[in-house]
């Protein structure tokens, strides 16, 4: 393996003999803070400073860029983020923060209540802007392409300009990552912008969503009950299902427009 790659080759066996295959890296990187252990993301290897940043940021640690001062690597695979400030500790995990799930581990569902605002926005995206949104991002998937093992996350204007796309084997590391890069280019809140998820709606992306003051989140598979739920009460646009020939509006449907 080589875990400072996005992707590695394997042999695999086919009906037609061997073949070279390109297959999606899953790595760990513990991220430290005043040299403790704080987490460890199973996550595909590229960007890790922005998914420092991003996780610090859902975490509430952190409550912009500038109160992280620095992500130095300190070993292979490890990281200490350096702060200015620690608001928080985060939500001490009983296990490995897996790339299928950014909020296991966490002790009670107590720890899951977002720490952030009810979302307000004026911004309206017209259906037809929002069923095109997934083949853009589509084509912005570079290491899907080649491996068909990542999740992906597209930041978007509300007329449809794709402004920034991250890919990983957790799709909540890839939200993440695209956060951490709105951080950095001094974006959030993300109040006037479109979130797109390759995959399903969980909780933990439209909680992250409401942290980060993203007033729509779309994706083109399902949201679970509580994703509509938390979607809901936060005042967060929910759109499943989104396709070229349709769309699914779970939740604040009024900034969908016609």
């Amino acid at each position: 393996m080589h875990p400072d790659r996005e992707f590695v080759s394997a042999r695999v066996l086919g009906a037609t003999g061997p073949r070279a295959d390109a297959l999606a890296v899953e790595a760990p990187l513990e991220v430290r803070i005043g040299g403790k252990a704080v987490a460890v993301l199973m996550r595909t290897p590229g960007h890790d400073d922005e998914l420092v940043a991003g996780f610090l940021f859902a975490e509430g640690v952190i409550a912009d860029a500038d109160e992280l001062l620095a992500v130095d690597p300190v070993a292979p695979n490890v990281v200490e983020a350096r702060l200015s400030v620690a608001r928080r500790v985060p939500a001490e995990r009983g296990f490995v923060t897996s790339s299928a799930c950014g909020v296991c581990g966490k002790q009670s569902l107590a720890d899951l209540e977002v720490r952030a605002a009810r979302v307000t926005s004026p911004v309206r995206v017209p259906r037809s802007v929002l069923q095109a949104l997934p083949a853009k991002l589509r084509d912005a998937q570079p290491l899907f392409a080649r491996t068909g093992g990542v999740h992906a996350s597209g930041l978007f204007a509300p007329a449809g300009e794709l402004l920034a796309v991250r890919e990983d084997v957790g799709r909540h590391n890839a939200l993440d990552k695209l956060v951490g890069w709105a951080l950095a280019e001094g974006r959030v809140p993300l109040s006037t912008f479109v979130l797109l998820a390759s995959g399903r709606l969980s909780f933990e992306l439209v909680q992250k969503a409401i942290a980060a003051g993203a007033p729509v989140l779309a994706g083109v598979g399902a949201p679970s009950s509580l994703a509509v739920e938390l979607a809901e009460r936060f005042g967060v646009t929910l759109a499943g299902f989104v396709r070229a020939d349709g769309l699914n509006v779970y939740a604040h449907a009024e900034r969908i427009t016609e």
